[in-house]
């Protein structure tokens, strides 16, 4: 579990053979089997050494996710997974990937930069609702059937990889997940067997 409150930038080193090796704060003591957010994506740690880790990506994670599309030098936000009894600054961040979404715009507007981003047709959102990109906690607005807005105070936008996207950038998308159990609960309704198979039983 993540918060979506992004701790540093990464870059990545090498990907290929479904291996991911970027770099990583000095300080930062890995475990192997560690959860590691990279752009918003859960990856397991399997190397690690001082200022390196190393995950595997399944094919899964490379079909619904824009680590497809990385290449070395490229940077990434990487968050560690919350600790018990962590402050908890953005929204409950999954790590698990709902899709990928194109940023359709960015407007500079008063101390903050406004993002356009192209909304799915399953998108599951409200308006003033999170939602993750590329990791990042953020709040939507201006909802429509073809778009979503959201605003990036300056400490995020220079302190994440969001400073060097630019229109037409391919960003990974995870709907908060309070939404969507709410929407499952107003369509199927929540059952007994949806709580087994999300592991409440």
């Amino acid at each position: 579990m993540f918060t979506g409150i992004i701790e540093t930038v990464g870059k990545i080193k090498a990907l290929a053979g479904g291996s991911l090796a970027l770099s990583v704060p000095a300080g930062w003591k890995l475990s192997l089997g560690e959860s590691v957010a990279v752009n918003g994506a859960c990856l397991t740690v399997t190397g690690f050494k001082p200022g390196q880790a190393v995950f595997e990506v399944s094919p899964e994670t490379v079909s619904k996710t824009s680590l497809r599309l990385l290449k070395p030098g490229s940077a990434v936000n990487l968050e560690r997974a919350l600790s018990v009894g962590a402050r908890l600054g953005g929204h409950f961040v999954t790590g698990h990937v709902d899709g990928t979404a194109r940023l359709l715009a960015v407007k500079k507007e008063a101390n903050s930069r406004v993002i356009e981003v192209e909304k799915p047709s399953a998108a599951v959102m409200v308006e003033k609702g999170s939602v993750a990109l590329d990791g990042i906690s953020l709040t939507v607005y201006d909802i429509s059937d073809a778009s979503f807005k959201a605003a990036v105070i300056p400490h995020t936008w220079e302190n994440t990889a969001f400073k060097n996207i630019r229109p037409g950038a391919v960003l990974n998308v995870e709907y908060d997940i309070l939404g969507k159990y709410a929407a499952i609960s107003r369509s199927a309704g929540i059952t007994r067997e949806f709580l087994k198979e999300n592991g409440f039983f």
